[in-house]
C-alpha cells in the first residue's frame, strides 16, 4: 500500500503507492487553521464508528494551548453530541487522528482521552502535524 518513513506522538507520517486505488474525493479538502485562528467553544469531529459512514460530531473547544511545539496536547476538546456519547461514552480507541474541525478550516485530530474523564480529550494543533511532515 505504501510506506511509513515516522510515527512520532504527532501522527503516523509516510506515502502511498497508488492514491488512485483509495477513492478518496478531494472536493472535499479544506485549509489549515493557523493557531491564532483557533477559538474556544463549538467545533466538530469527523468519525467513522460503524461501515462506511464518515459523521460529523459536536465538541467544545475547552482550552487551547497556544505555545505548544513538542507534544500531542495542543487543546482540550469535550464531546458535546449526545449521539456520540449513546454509542461510546466519549473518546473511545480507534478515534485517534479524527479531524477537529473548526469554522470550516482543519485545527486538529484527536490524540488523547482523559482516563478519569473519557468525554474529554486532546488534540494536536494541524499545523504542529504539517511541521512534524516537513521534518
Amino acid at each position: 500500500m505504501g510506506k511509513i518513513y515516522k510515527n512520532s506522538n504527532l501522527g503516523i507520517y509516510g506515502t502511498l503507492n497508488n492514491i488512485s486505488s483509495f477513492n478518496l474525493n478531494f472536493s472535499n479538502e479544506i485549509p489549515i487553521a493557523k493557531r491564532n485562528e483557533i477559538n474556544l467553544g463549538k467545533a466538530k469531529i469527523l468519525c467513522n464508528l460503524e461501515g462506511d459512514t464518515i459523521e460529523e460530531y459536536e465538541v467544545e473547544i475547552e482550552n487551547i494551548y497556544l505555545n505548544n511545539d513538542y507534544d500531542n496536547k495542543s487543546m482540550l476538546i469535550k464531546i458535546q453530541d449526545n449521539r456520540l456519547l449513546d454509542k461510546t461514552g466519549g473518546i473511545i480507541q480507534g478515534m485517534s487522528g479524527s479531524p477537529i474541525i473548526q469554522n470550516n478550516k482543519l485545527v486538529g485530530a484527536i490524540t488523547n482521552v482523559l482516563v478519569n474523564d473519557p468525554t474529554r480529550g486532546y488534540g494536536v494543533f494541524g499545523d504542529l502535524m504539517i511541521k512534524e511532515m516537513t521534518k
